[in-house]
């Protein structure tokens, strides 16, 4: 990962807001962190961390290669899957793998977003004395683009093993946090559409397996059936076995 200054570049951020602000929203660098506010709406801004808070709480007391995010991907003792997180959003079942061992490359097509994740991975790369989060973000890449696009030029030779999708969808946890992010989401790149055709795409361009995140009790996507499921109490991951 390049060096970082930890500052996010000006230029870059202007031209973001120039779009942001028809749409209600403007970047701005404050307090050391890149923050996404909210013109007209009242929300605390949006923050991308891996070093502290919820990010923190997951690494140290996250359930470790048992937990059921773990199972879904296939780690096993001595085997840590490659795999491609194509709707990486705010990048932390992407940090939950890398903390487990994966190496983990992040496909975000909202260019705001992606801005928010490069710049919480350049400062947890810089955060390396802290409980290893260097060397966790360093098996974390990020690409900005539609992913897609991206799988329908991937070469055979570079499939990952596994491909992770979490799509949004109708949340049920009603906290004001969730509230908040689901409506940014939406207000920045609208819904997730095109699900369906990505899962359809990305089961042709696999190793081993796709594992779409759902809510428990929620209709599987695409109303495709998939090969087996492992659960939690709030969520579900529909694993597909590859079509090639």
């Amino acid at each position: 990962m390049a060096v970082s200054t930890g500052i996010p570049d000006k230029e870059k951020i202007q031209n973001l807001n120039a779009g942001l602000l028809e749409k209600g929203y403007q970047l701005v660098y404050e307090n050391h962190q890149l923050c996404l506010h909210s013109i007209n709406q009242n929300y605390s801004p949006l923050v991308i961390d891996f070093v502290t808070g919820k990010s923190r709480h997951r690494r140290l007391y996250g359930g470790g290669s048992n937990q059921p995010l773990a199972k879904a991907v296939g780690i096993k003792p001595g085997y840590r899957p490659n795999v491609f997180d194509l709707t990486a959003g705010l990048g932390r079942d992407a940090f939950v793998l890398a903390t487990l061992g994966c190496q983990v490359s992040m496909f975000e097509r909202s260019a705001v977003i992606a801005c928010l994740l490069d710049f919480a991975l350049n400062q947890a790369a810089r955060a390396d004395d802290i409980e290893d989060v260097g060397n966790i973000v360093g098996r974390m890449r990020l690409t900005e683009s539609d992913s897609r696009e991206f799988l329908v030029n991937l070469k055979p030779e570079d499939l990952p093993d596994v491909i992770y999708l979490d799509p949004m969808y109708p949340h049920r946890d009603k906290s004001a946090q969730v509230k908040k992010e689901m409506r940014i989401f939406r207000d920045l790149v609208g819904d997730d559409s095109d699900a369906s055709d990505l899962l359809n795409i990305s089961r042709q361009k696999t190793i081993k397996r796709v594992v779409v995140k759902r809510p428990k009790g929620a209709e599987v996507l695409g109303h495709s059936r998939p090969d087996f499921q492992v659960s939690s109490k709030n969520t579900r991951y529909d694993c597909y076995l590859p079509l090639n």
